[in-house]
């Protein structure tokens, strides 16, 4: 069986010969990512030898580029990133709800990502916890995790939000778990209408703040009078915001997570954020109300524990010898740029 094809191989035997036919097409940053990326778990970033005291086995370990274009760095963080989120994970269905941009101002936040992303965020987190705190849908407080995805699978620009969201939240006075209709999270005509609406509000406040920048086709809209028409034509357009059915259970929302979270940008380009109980000043004390009263209404076994222990075993068999199972000691270490212990294996350092 052939060996795996990898981004690395094809920029060490293609790279060079790229480079110079795009000779003053690429900047500093393209050619240090593609560098990095040819370099990365390679000797020339240095690394470290490990022994195993028990039975004599050497392992060497080279140090990774740590360029969040790499894929192979990439892999790893979203391992770690996932094992972290284990214990985030409720006993309940989660849903999956999509923002998107329409086409004008997609072109717009081309020009301007970190403005519109921002924008973006701000716009779907509100919608959803607004609409989903009117008692007459759901009247809770609930979390959800923000993923962006800015380019399409043919590496066309297309930003939209993937929101994973608990289907349910917390009652406002703190005291029940409510739970939303099975199969049904929020209404996507009012999420839609909500969202445009504030997502317009904040854009006209960032032109008027010059904010954005505007160029090449879309120099007019710099005009005041030229950007209100731009909103007004948006504004009568249907922007797509749709709710999933929800998913199976935790375990595919981890297996969602996995496959759309820590991509590189070869792939699709994306951030993470979290809202409501699931943001970061206080989503341990939040997740644990919320078990407490899901364990209140159910008798689900609580996964914290267990996945802890897991998470930890994990790690300690990252440091245990691969052939006998004893633990593994650093014998010589380089640094990027040193050659590497000949003959690390002689070295009792």
């Amino acid at each position: 069986m052939p060996a795996r094809q990898e981004v690395a191989d094809i920029f060490r035997r293609h790279g060079e010969a790229y480079r110079q036919a795009h000779d003053g097409h690429l900047g500093r940053v393209e050619c240090r990512t593609m560098s990095a990326i040819e370099l990365c778990l390679a000797a020339a970033l240095g690394g470290h030898v490990e022994g195993c005291r028990s039975c004599g086995a050497i392992r060497v370990a080279y140090n990774s580029c740590r360029n969040r274009h790499c894929p192979k760095c990439q892999g790893q963080a979203c391992r770690d990133w996932l094992a972290a989120r284990q214990d985030e994970l409720l006993p309940v269905a989660y849903f999956h709800v999509v923002f998107t941009l329409p086409v004008e101002v997609a072109a717009i936040a081309f020009h301007n990502n970190m403005v519109l992303y921002t924008i973006l965020f701000k716009a779907a987190a509100e919608t959803l916890r607004t609409i989903a705190a009117d008692p007459r849908h759901l009247g809770a407080e609930i979390g959800l995790i923000a993923v962006l995805h800015s380019w399409g699978q043919t590496l066309t620009y297309h930003p939209r939000l993937h929101c994973i969201v608990p289907g349910g939240g917390v009652s406002p006075d703190g005291t029940r778990w409510i739970s939303c209709r099975p199969g049904f999270f929020l209404p996507e005509r009012m999420l839609s209408c909500l969202f445009r609406r504030r997502f317009l509000e904040e854009l006209r406040v960032g032109h008027d703040a010059g904010w954005l920048g505007f160029f090449g086709d879309l120099a007019h809209l710099a005009k005041p009078d030229a950007f209100a028409r731009l909103l007004a034509e948006v504004r009568r357009l249907e922007w797509v915001v749709y709710a999933k059915p929800p998913f199976g259970g935790p375990q595919q929302v981890l297996a969602y997570l996995g496959r759309y979270t820590h991509r590189v940008a070869i792939a699709n380009s994306r951030l993470v954020k979290h809202y409501g109980f699931l943001a970061n000043g206080h989503r341990a004390a939040k997740l644990g109300l919320c078990r407490r009263l899901l364990a209140s209404q159910q008798s689900n076994r609580e996964p914290s524990a267990e996945s802890a222990a897991v998470a930890a075993e994990r790690l300690t068999l990252t440091h245990r010898c691969p052939c006998c199972g004893g633990a593994m000691v650093t014998l010589a270490t380089w640094r990027c740029g040193q050659a590497p212990p000949n003959p690390f294996w002689n070295d009792t350092s």
